[in-house]
C-alpha cells in the first residue's frame, strides 16, 4: 500500500544513507531539448532509434541498445558511437529533470546512475564528491572505471587509494562525457564489464566496503532485459536483506519473478508519488 509511513520510511532512508538511490532511463522522462523541446533519449528503444537517425532498426537489432550499438560499432568504427553519444548527452542543451532537481536537494551519500547523461553530475557542480565512471576493453590496467575527485570546481583523475572516504559518490557504471568521455554501450562493452564487474574490477575497493549492509531503491528503472539485471546484481553485492524497493508501477510477471529472487519489494507506484507529487493513498 502506498502509505504516507512508507514514503516517511524511503525518505528517512535516503537522507541517513542506509538507503541508495539506483537511477535509471524513466528518472529523465521529463527531460526536453533547450531549443526543439525534443525528448531526451534514455530508454533502450529511444537511443536506438537517435542513433539511427530517428528510424527503427531491424526487430533483431531493436531489441536492446547494446546490440544495435554492436552493429553501428562493426560497420563504422566504436568512434561512431562514441561520437553519438557525445553529441546527445555532452554537446546538447537539456532542460532539468524534476527527479535530479529532487536528488540535488536530497544530496544522498551514494547515487548509481545507469543513465549516460550528465545531470546528477550537475546535481552536485558545486559540492566536492567523487565520481566514478564505467569503462570497458581497455589496455594497461585491472580496472574497469576511472575515478575523479570534485573539489567544488572541478574534477581531477585520482587512484582508489588517493579517494577522500568522506565526500559523496556518485557511480555511473554506464558511463558519461564528463569529465572525460567513457562509455559501457555495445555488447562486447557490456561482456568485458560485466566480466570485470563480477571478478571485483569495476567497483573501487572503497565503494565495496561502504556499501556492506545497504539497501537499494530503483527509480525509473525496468527489469526485463539481461543487461539491466546482471550489472544490477553485481552492483549491490553485499546489499542488506532484504535488499530494497523498485518503484514500477505496473510490473511484469517477469520482473516479480526476478525482484523476488533478489529480495527487493516492489512498490506499485510512479516517480511523482516519491517526489511528493501526487497524492499519497492509505
Amino acid at each position: 500500500m502506498l502509505t504516507p509511513e512508507l514514503h516517511t520510511q524511503l525518505l528517512s532512508g535516503l537522507k541517513s544513507g542506509s538507503l541508495v538511490p539506483y537511477l535509471g532511463p524513466g528518472v529523465l522522462a521529463d527531460v526536453r531539448n533547450a531549443e526543439t523541446g525534443a525528448a531526451m533519449p534514455a530508454t533502450s528503444d529511444e537511443l536506438i532509434i537517435a542513433m539511427n537517425g530517428g528510424k527503427p532498426m531491424s526487430p533483431k537489432l531493436m531489441y536492446e541498445f547494446s546490440r544495435a550499438a554492436m552493429n553501428i560499432e562493426l560497420k563504422r568504427g566504436r568512434a561512431a558511437v562514441t561520437k553519438f553519444l557525445d553529441t546527445t548527452y555532452g554537446a546538447t542543451q537539456w532542460t532539468r529533470s524534476v527527479a535530479h532537481d529532487w536528488i540535488k536537494a536530497l544530496q544522498p551519500r551514494y547515487t548509481i546512475d545507469i543513465n549516460r547523461d550528465t545531470q546528477l553530475l550537475d546535481s552536485f557542480s558545486g559540492v566536492p564528491h567523487l565520481l566514478v565512471l564505467g569503462c570497458a576493453r581497455l589496455g594497461g590496467t585491472d580496472y574497469r572505471f576511472k575515478l575523479f575527485a570534485h573539489d567544488g570546481a572541478s574534477y581531477t583523475a585520482i587512484l582508489p587509494e588517493q579517494a577522500p572516504l568522506d565526500l559523496p559518490v556518485l557511480f555511473k557504471p554506464m558511463g558519461a562525457p564528463r569529465p572525460e568521455s567513457s562509455y559501457i554501450a555495445s555488447d562486447a562493452d557490456y561482456v568485458d564489464y560485466i566480466t570485470e564487474l563480477m571478478g571485483g574490477f569495476a567497483v573501487p575497493s572503497f565503494i565495496k566496503q561502504q556499501r556492506k549492509g545497504k539497501q537499494y531503491l530503483f527509480i525509473g528503472l525496468r527489469f526485463n532485459r539481461d543487461s539491466e539485471r546482471m550489472v544490477m546484481s553485481d552492483l549491490i553485492y553485499d546489499a542488506a536483506k532484504p535488499s530494497g524497493y523498485a518503484l514500477i508501477e505496473q510490473p511484469t510477471d517477469k520482473e516479480r519473478r526476478f525482484l523476488g529472487k533478489m529480495g527487493i519489494e516492489i512498490i506499485e507506484a510512479d516517480i511523482p508519488w516519491l517526489l511528493g507529487q501526487a497524492e499519497l493513498v492509505a
